[in-house]
């Protein structure tokens, strides 16, 4: 036992926070003035809490689903969808359906893993792995987090460039101030960030069905796109790659394993269980509401890159689209309330999906390094980590720079998603970190084949495209040669890094058992947690990134 930052005890043995691993009988004493002791005593909280309706249940559990579902509703992945829509019109809607499928299984294996085992990824991942391999996953991780954040500040500065005319250097330094709007309402509890998310989702989602609304694509394609799988036309392929690393980010799944530790789980298999299931059924739900927006902003694009009446000059520009140049298409197309309802979607998108980047730069500081900085501090280094090459970029190259930015990024979490997805399938598929809750063998196959396949398919999406452009490079063979040299042992050592973490077998036990009498007595309500005035109360993760959790 070890005394945390706060004077609270804090069991290192793998029974941290909360979940089936922390024995039922443990003692949990606070030793600041104002605190109160807690023991595990017979009661009748735990009847009323089990006599509660389902929906009360599961509306406790709603929030960090929708927090989690932002990356896949970010500039990032507008983007892709915009330049999908234009240049295969809805024929790849197929591959959104089943990138947000897989999505909704790794997403609920991350919720899974920190229910269970009261850990998060970054945490499991310090426990179990060698000195430097850990180090090694925390800058991977670190650098994911830059490179999602990196669409989110460009975005909001192309939002405020098309509102306001302001240049979009000037935007990118203007996104630095949703760090102190994050700030406050961290100190009003996660509660108020979840509203703030779900009012921006909200916002979102109204721009992009208004514009669905105005442009009324045909259904029938729609739903053709959707469930006829095709790859028709030059370019479908490297399309379709792209949606599918742009709606996987790694730095999501170290963000949903460390939010569900914010709810409060009964220590025990059922409670367990229930908690899984609410939190699936609420990622579910928020993953549709993800799906039906990159819905409506491929089935947009689609439409009016195919318009009859379209322009030689707006066509041109559907062949090369981006996020600025999608503004004045739609100012030109659909008129000026069209491009000001874009204009405020995207600043929606940028800001909400900023404020899960930033989160998950917290959660993985505090897991890797275990340094419990000041919120303020952890909030301004992660937001300037990102800020500060937008900028750059932004300063030197304009608007056409910072598109290019984006790609990169994007390109980036597809050459990272390995390094945080395949640790999450050993620790959920495994026994030393799950016990019994540990995947089924259906999906242990189901997870590994799809994340197999996605690794497979950025590895030589990126391979591929690098030998291309070494091929085509206008620069002296003398300087070909020396970055084929730096480069191709960088991607032996990183497929050798991949088979690595896949064959390496889990050596540290985080899961203990509690035993079946003091189950069937949590279960049956006879042992809860009550504090001094008699009131219930389970310990839960009060020590994540400093955020006010809800009592």
């Amino acid at each position: 036992m070890e005394v945390g930052s706060e004077g609270r005890e804090i069991r290192r043995d793998g029974a941290q926070g909360r979940g089936s691993n922390r024995v039922a009988a443990a003692e949990v004493t606070e030793q600041t003035p104002t605190a109160t002791a807690i023991t595990l005593v017979g009661g009748d909280s735990g009847d009323a809490k089990e006599q509660e309706p389902g929906w009360k249940k599961f509306l406790a559990h709603v929030g960090p689903g929708f927090l989690a579902s932002l990356a896949y509703m970010d500039p990032g992945n507008l983007e892709t969808d915009l330049q999908a829509g234009a240049n295969h019109r809805y024929e790849l809607l197929w591959v959104l359906l089943l990138a947000l499928v897989f999505a909704l299984i790794i997403q609920s294996l991350a919720a899974n893993l920190g229910v269970t085992t009261g850990k998060h990824l970054a945490e499991l991942c310090k426990a179990e792995y060698p000195k430097y391999i850990k180090f090694c996953l925390w800058l991977l991780a670190e650098v994911a987090v830059i490179a999602a954040d990196i669409p989110e500040v460009i975005g909001t500065a192309f939002a405020l460039n098309i509102l306001f005319h302001i240049p979009v250097w000037t935007g990118v330094l203007i996104t630095g101030l949703n760090t102190l709007l994050l700030l406050g309402l961290q100190r009003y509890g996660v509660r108020k960030l979840e509203i703030l998310i779900s009012m921006l989702v909200s916002v979102l989602a109204a721009c992009y069905f208004a514009e669905l609304g105005y442009v009324k694509p045909p259904a029938s394609e729609v739903l053709k796109g959707l469930f006829v799988p095709r790859l028709k036309g030059s370019g479908a392929l490297a399309d379709s790659i792209a949606m599918l690393g742009q709606n996987v980010p790694p730095h999501n799944l170290f963000l949903h394993s460390a939010l569900v530790l914010s709810r409060k789980t009964p220590p025990s298999a059922k409670g367990i269980n229930n908690a899984c299931r609410y939190f699936l059924l609420e990622t579910a739900f928020a993953m549709f509401v993800a799906l039906l927006i990159n819905i409506a902003v491929v089935s947009v694009s689609g439409t009016v890159c195919a318009a009859d009446s379209l322009s030689q000059e707006n066509s041109n520009r559907c062949n090369d689209l981006n996020l600025n140049s999608a503004s004045f298409l739609f100012k030109n197309v659909l008129g000026k309330s069209s491009f000001v309802v874009y204009a405020i979607a995207l600043l929606a998108s940028g800001q909400s999906s900023a404020i899960s980047c930033t989160c998950a730069g917290q959660y993985i500081m505090q897991g890797f390094l275990d340094i419990e900085a000041r919120k303020w501090l952890r909030n301004l280094v992660t937001r300037c980590i990102a800020i500060v090459p937008s900028l750059i970029v932004a300063i030197i190259g304009g608007s056409s720079g910072a598109g290019r930015l984006i790609i990169i990024a994007s390109m980036i979490l597809s050459f990272e998603l390995p390094f945080a997805l395949i640790p999450l399938l050993k620790f959920s598929s495994g026994r030393t970190k799950m016990g019994p809750h540990k995947n089924s063998i259906f999906i242990i196959v189901i997870s590994w084949i799809l994340c197999s396949c996605m690794t497979g398919i950025n590895i030589y999406f990126l391979s591929s495209q690098f030998v291309k452009w070494l091929i085509h490079s206008s620069l002296p063979k003398v300087a070909n040669v020396f970055i084929g040299i730096i480069v191709f042992p960088l991607m032996a050592i990183y497929i050798i890094t991949v088979i690595y973490l896949i064959f390496r077998k889990d050596t540290v036990v985080t899961f203990v058992e509690t035993p079946d009498s003091q189950q069937i007595e949590i279960e049956k309500g006879m042992h809860c947690a009550k504090d001094d005035n008699g009131i219930g109360a389970i310990p839960y993760r009060e020590d994540l990134s400093d955020i006010s959790l809800p009592n």
